[in-house]
Parts: structure tokens; C-alpha cells; sequence
């Protein structure tokens, strides 16, 4: 079975090609544009995509010594994401699908960030617990079998990811803000300056007041002094990322104690996040787990999971029709 993949969710394009169960290519272009905005801006990134769709295309093709009429199926990713995003992949997979007249299938994004750890050894074994975390979602997932998932815990409003990027933002750094919170937080103190963390029921979690309470900090301490952030920015970064990933980690303790698991697993963009998979190492490490984290290429947005996904679904023969449309806000 030799599936190509189509990954357009947000502001990367990518496409791999998987050959039974092993991902032979795997190619993404990034968008440069968002950066002058602060942010992704839905109408560019729609545009962008359809730039770079053929291109990427073609290249994960080739990387893989195959053509077109190799193909036994298409992927891409159904949703969640943006709109004209979406559209993008789930219009150019449709088109070749049926130009070449086989079958499609319609790959969840978040499941695909789950199953990214099918790609590379070590695998972890069911069930097992997987925090998701990214610029939009923040979940963590209790993994029964490939295509049997649920969402045990989740944010209540802003994900980890939004909390990162907006903490750059006020302090003046480029977008995508997160990796730069990370580089500077290794030259800083983590206990510097303490940030309240907001206890939610359950497994759930908010990040609403911790962006509120850094932003009335901020006011108050360049009130003071005008030059705070400059003269504190690394302390700053490992103060605040030291207290997100606290509030990441306390909740999945709670989740594999509540659970009796431990295999447990991270995914998604913020788990290339160094603190983070510092950190989650040493919680294993402590609580006996077996911690499986995924190379960083799999992390971010990449079509090499939605192959994956989608060779999951093809063993069972879940396939879609041509009469799909993308779903903005995709349930599980």
C-alpha cells in the first residue's frame, strides 16, 4: 500500500509518501510572510498553500522514487484547522484522487499528531497516555488503539502554544515566539519570578489567567524600570515556561496515576519544546513511566503523521468519499 499524504492545516504545507507502514519522504514548507503580521493570518496562509502545494508534491514523490501512478490512495487532513486551509489540501487530494481513480482518506490532525509515534522506534504499547499540545489544542489522550482515542482532559479556553507565543509577543520577540521563549529560558533562572497557576477540575486545564497575570507584571515592573525586559529577558522566559510546563505536567501525573498507566507519550509543536521534553524525562524517571518522544521533525505540523494515520486507516479500510469537505473544528 503506497499512500501520499497531504498535511494544510495551517500555515505549513507539507506531503510524504508512506510505502507499507514506512514513511519514505517527508516534506514541509514553512510560511515566512506570518511573521511580518505577529501571526498567522488565515487569507495568506490559504494563498501561500496553493503556492506550495504542487511543489511539495512533486518533491515527496520524487524523494521517494515513485510517480503518481504508484499511488493506491490520497490523504489529507479533514480538519481541525483553518478554512481555507483545509480547502486547499482536501480540494488538490480530492482532484488527484479522482484523476488517478483511487480512493481517499480523510486524516484527523490531532490523531495524526498522536500517531506520529508509529514512525520511528521506540513505539510506545496500548494503551497508552499522550499529551497533545500545540498553538491551538492542549489534550491529554488516553490511546486505546490506533483508531480508538479519547480526550480524557483539556484546555478550557487558551492552548499552551497561544500562551507561549502571546508571552512573546509582549515581550517584543519575532513570531513564532515559542522556540524563541525556549532558547532564551536555557540561559535563565526558572525560579526567578513565580507565576500563579490556575487549578481547573478533572484533567482540564486554563491558561487564560496566566497570560493576564504576565501581562499586569509586565506593566508593573517596566513602571519601575524601563529597561526590565531587556536587563531580565532570560530570567523572564524560564521563569514563565518553567510554570507552563509545571501546569502540563502536574495534570498527566494526576491523568497516569487516575489511569494506572505508564506509557506515556507527548506530540504536537510544543513538545519540541527542550524544557518540556527535559522535564517530562525526568517526571518518568521518578514515576517509573516508559516516556516516548518523537523526533522533531514530527512534532510540528508534518504530512509524515498524516501518512501514518492514514495507513492505520487503510489496514481497517476506512476511506472516505468524494463528496467530503474539510471541518474547521473537527470533532473526535
Amino acid at each position: 500500500m503506497t499512500i501520499l499524504a497531504i498535511e494544510s492545516s495551517c500555515d505549513d504545507s507539507s506531503a510524504a509518501v508512506i510505502i507499507n507502514g514506512i514513511i519514505c519522504s517527508n516534506i514541509v514548507a514553512s510560511q515566512s510572510i506570518h511573521t511580518k503580521w505577529g501571526g498567522v493570518v488565515p487569507e495568506l496562509a490559504s494563498r501561500a498553500h496553493q503556492q506550495h502545494i504542487v511543489p511539495v508534491v512533486a518533491e515527496a514523490l520524487e524523494r521517494a522514487k515513485i510517480t503518481k501512478n504508484d499511488l493506491n490512495a490520497i490523504a489529507f487532513t479533514r480538519g481541525p484547522g483553518l478554512l481555507g486551509s483545509l480547502l486547499v489540501g482536501t480540494s488538490f487530494a480530492k482532484a488527484l484522487a479522482m484523476g488517478l481513480n483511487i480512493p481517499l482518506i480523510d486524516v484527523h490532525h490531532m490523531q495524526a499528531h498522536v500517531l506520529a509515534h508509529f514512525i520511528d522506534e521506540p513505539k510506545p504499547n496500548f494503551p497508552f497516555l499522550c499529551l497533545t499540545v500545540s498553538g491551538g489544542h492542549t489534550q491529554i489522550v488516553f490511546v486505546r488503539s490506533p483508531l480508538d482515542m479519547e480526550v480524557i482532559g483539556e484546555t478550557q479556553d487558551d492552548a499552551v502554544g497561544e500562551a507561549f507565543d502571546k508571552t512573546a509577543k509582549l515581550l517584543n520577540l519575532p513570531y513564532p515566539g515559542g522556540p524563541l521563549i525556549d532558547k532564551y529560558a536555557k540561559e535563565g533562572n526558572p525560579e526567578r519570578f513565580p507565576f500563579p497557576m490556575v487549578e481547573m477540575q478533572g484533567l482540564n486545564y486554563s491558561f487564560s489567567g496566566i497570560k493576564t497575570s504576565f501581562l499586569y507584571f509586565l506593566q508593573k515592573e517596566t513602571k519601575k524600570n524601563a529597561n526590565f525586559v531587556e536587563e531580565n529577558l532570560a530570567d523572564i522566559c524560564a521563569s514563565m515556561q518553567a510554570t507552563l510546563i509545571k501546569i502540563l505536567l502536574q495534570k498527566l501525573k494526576k491523568a497516569a496515576k487516575q489511569y494506572k498507566i505508564k506509557e506515556i507519550a507527548i506530540a504536537g509543536g510544543v513538545s519540541a519544546n527542550s524544557g518540556l521534553r527535559a522535564e517530562l524525562q525526568k517526571m518518568g524517571e521518578v514515576e517509573n513511566w516508559n516516556v516516548y518522544i518523537p523526533a522533531f521533525q514530527y512534532c510540528t505540523d508534518n504530512a509524515g503523521m498524516i501518512a501514518m494515520a492514514a495507513h492505520f486507516k487503510a489496514e481497517k479500510g476506512e476511506f472516505c468519499a468524494q463528496d467530503v469537505s474539510p471541518l474547521p473544528r473537527m470533532a473526535w
